[in-house]
């Protein structure tokens, strides 16, 4: 049978990494959507495995003959986007495919799958709370963190737009919301 698509998106600081690190451990046959990207490997990095690594040039073409669910320029020729080869290969494969991108991009994937996909937007419980977060956090400079919460609340405008919006003011009450939504979506 195959696979569904399971798609967050959250602001920088909301626990959506946390929270999708929770959902993976749960038995429900969940996979990470393979993305590409056109910056080169680092560490021990494989093509294929973390990333499909591409050049500027690879990526722009295969833009252009379109193939891509989504993507997106984050700097000058530093690409990020998903490829739908490799989507409709993980589904076919019997895989629940997982998407951690950015509010452009999982609605683009919602709009192309519809009902095959379920969209989760995780807040946070207020932008006080995520400076809060992101300042606890002690690796970005003031600059970073106004940058990320100017960016943050134009990204919780996106939040109607999904699914399903979970309020991450308690992780074990988001973790337990986020299951208790994601199984209903899967036996359907």
């Amino acid at each position: 049978m195959a696979g569904k698509l399971i798609i967050f998106s959250a602001p920088s600081g909301s626990g959506k990494s946390t929270l999708i690190n929770y959902l993976m451990q749960q038995n429900l046959n969940l996979a990470f959507s393979i993305s590409a990207t056109s910056r080169p490997p680092r560490g021990t990095e494989q093509h294929g495995v973390e990333y499909f690594f591409l050049s500027p040039e690879e990526f722009r073409q295969r833009i252009a003959d379109g193939e891509f669910l989504e993507y997106e320029e984050v700097y000058k020729d530093r690409f990020y986007g998903t490829l739908k080869a490799q989507v409709e290969k993980q589904l076919e494969a019997g895989q629940n495919v997982v998407f951690d991108v950015d509010v452009h991009g999982g609605c683009r994937i919602k709009e192309f799958y519809g009902n095959r996909a379920l969209s989760m937007f995780i807040q946070p419980p207020s932008v006080e709370e995520l400076r809060h977060r992101l300042e606890g956090r002690g690796t970005d400079s003031e600059d970073v963190i106004a940058d990320r919460i100017a960016r943050a609340e134009y990204e919780l405008t996106f939040a109607p737009k999904f699914d399903t919006v979970i309020v991450n003011d308690n992780l074990e009450k988001a973790q337990s919301e986020a299951l208790t939504q994601l199984k209903a979506f899967l036996e359907k």
